[in-house]
């Protein structure tokens, strides 16, 4: 388990590339975390690991946005608007998980039951502490809390 304590967009953003270090292809990184926590500044500090120089921004309206590249593609999902397997089925979710890149979900909480049906899965929890501050918890999933 890794837990980062950060005071800006930016350190929320280096506590990712930090973590990214972990991550190899094929992984997928569950984020939770209300409106305005940092999983947008977080999946930023991926792709800079990763090297991609893409300007990376939230899916909301797009549902996914690919980042290729860098060392691996980064596929970014938003589940904001999506609350049922048949939903996250249509979005093509699953197709990507053959693609050999890192997906990286923003509100996984509104399909609870996503990690039981992924291999190798990440948890991160983004906690908004105070106005820029922020405790980030990443762990694999199986791994204790």
């Amino acid at each position: 388990m890794m837990i980062f304590e950060t005071a800006s967009p930016e350190e929320t953003s280096a506590a990712a590339e930090k973590f990214a270090a972990e991550l190899k292809a094929g992984d997928t990184v569950l984020y939770t975390g209300e409106m305005g926590a940092g999983k947008t500044h977080f999946t930023k500090g991926i792709a800079r690991y990763l090297g991609i120089t893409d300007t990376v921004v939230s899916p909301t309206f797009a549902i996914v946005n690919e980042y290729h590249g860098g060392r691996l593609p980064l596929f970014h999902f938003d589940l904001f608007r999506i609350d049922s397997f048949d939903d996250l089925y249509a979005t093509g979710f699953f197709d990507y998980l053959d693609r050999g890149g890192i997906i990286a979900v923003e509100w996984s909480e509104n399909i609870p039951a996503l990690a039981d049906e992924l291999e190798s899965v990440w948890l991160a929890d983004i906690e908004k502490t105070g106005e820029n501050t922020r405790r980030i918890t990443v762990r694999k999933a199986g791994e204790p809390e």
